[in-house]
């Protein structure tokens, strides 16, 4: 399977043989992407409405962009401003097949990485359901106070109504520019979204930036903490089961550690396996969302926070969007005035 998603993500950069060979089975993708939408638009499938406004931070490409460190961004930055936000997500790999809390003591088998990390970053509410509608009905149920709601990923669920899309992307952008399986859509692009975010160095299009960096220190289970100029004298073998995982190994160099290894996992890796590539004497050094997977087998393991700054435009818009187009919603349902 790995060889097979290498080899897709080898045809998604350009329009060779084996993407054209895909194209027309992608046009029957296409096809079913456009009934589905106009079976909500023409209300022949249900679309929720909660009482409180839900913003989306998702994509429109298979993979990760960089969605849950901006959906982490923006909920500290909405809570910093007086906002109550909650966060629902999927919960993508984890074991469970209900909706539930994200509590202390759940681990990813119980609830995703993502949406651990999530609540540990942020300390909001977070609930994970395959249906998002669920979970944010079982949310505001939970957490009245809660006055907005993120939804981590889920830009095509259309079920769930929502105030404001964010759509996420890394340099990668759109790809080929076709849809799966010929290339990396989940949708047509380009298609309406309120706010346009680019992860990446070098953006494909128009949108706001978000500039990422890695914290200054590193941490391990226990919670100890050591500057990363002190490990640079170390020799680390670095781990990331991201999306990108080379991006993470660059960084640690931009930081000055010297790598003795590096080993690019898939994306959401589940550490569990009985051999694993590093013995028990190396130094590992890996990415949050890593570690509370890592963690349980190498409690020394180095923990690398990333650290996102938004673009103050960006948070500008989202508030102003949210005046805008959800202030009666909120005033109606909490009694709060939006200024």
């Amino acid at each position: 399977m790995p060889d097979v998603q290498q080899t897709l993500l080898r045809a998604w950069t350009g329009r060779g043989l084996l993407a054209w060979l895909l194209w027309p089975v992608s046009l029957l993708y296409r096809a079913v992407v456009w009934l589905r939408r106009q079976a909500y638009r023409l209300g022949l499938l249900a679309i929720h409405r909660p009482a409180v406004p839900v913003i989306v931070v998702g994509n429109v490409v298979a993979g990760g962009s960089g969605k849950t460190p901006v959906t982490m961004a923006l909920v500290q930055h909405l809570a910093a401003r007086g906002w109550r936000p909650g966060v629902v997500s999927r919960g993508y790999g984890r074991q469970t097949q209900d909706c539930r809390e994200v509590v202390a003591g759940a681990t990813p088998a119980d609830v995703g990485d993502e949406a651990l990390l999530i609540a540990h970053a942020t300390g909001v509410p977070v609930y994970v359901a395959a249906r998002r509608v669920q979970a944010v009905q079982t949310l505001l149920a939970a957490h009245p106070a809660t006055d907005v709601v993120v939804s981590d990923d889920g830009l095509q669920h259309l079920a769930l109504d929502r105030d404001i899309e964010l759509c996420v992307f890394d340099d990668g952008g759109v790809g080929n520019g076709f849809l799966l399986p010929a290339g990396p859509l989940r949708e047509p692009w380009p298609r309406p979204a309120d706010l346009v975010v680019h992860t990446g160095r070098h953006p494909a299009f128009t949108g706001f930036r978000v500039h990422r960096e890695l914290a200054g220190e590193a941490v391990r289970a226990d919670g100890t903490r050591r500057s990363l100029a002190g490990l640079r004298t170390e020799a680390l073998h670095a781990l990331a089961g991201i999306a990108h995982p080379p991006a993470f190994f660059d960084m640690l160099r931009a930081a000055g550690l010297s790598l003795r290894a590096t080993t690019a996992l898939p994306d959401h890796y589940a550490f569990d396996s009985a051999d694993e590539p590093w013995d028990k004497d190396q130094h590992l050094i890996c990415t949050e969302k890593d570690a509370v997977k890592l963690w349980r087998r190498r409690p020394d393991a180095w923990a690398v926070p990333l650290v996102v700054s938004l673009d103050e435009g960006l948070l500008e818009r989202v508030e102003a969007l949210l005046d805008q187009r959800a202030g009666a919603k909120l005033s109606s349902a909490h009694g709060r005035q939006i200024d």
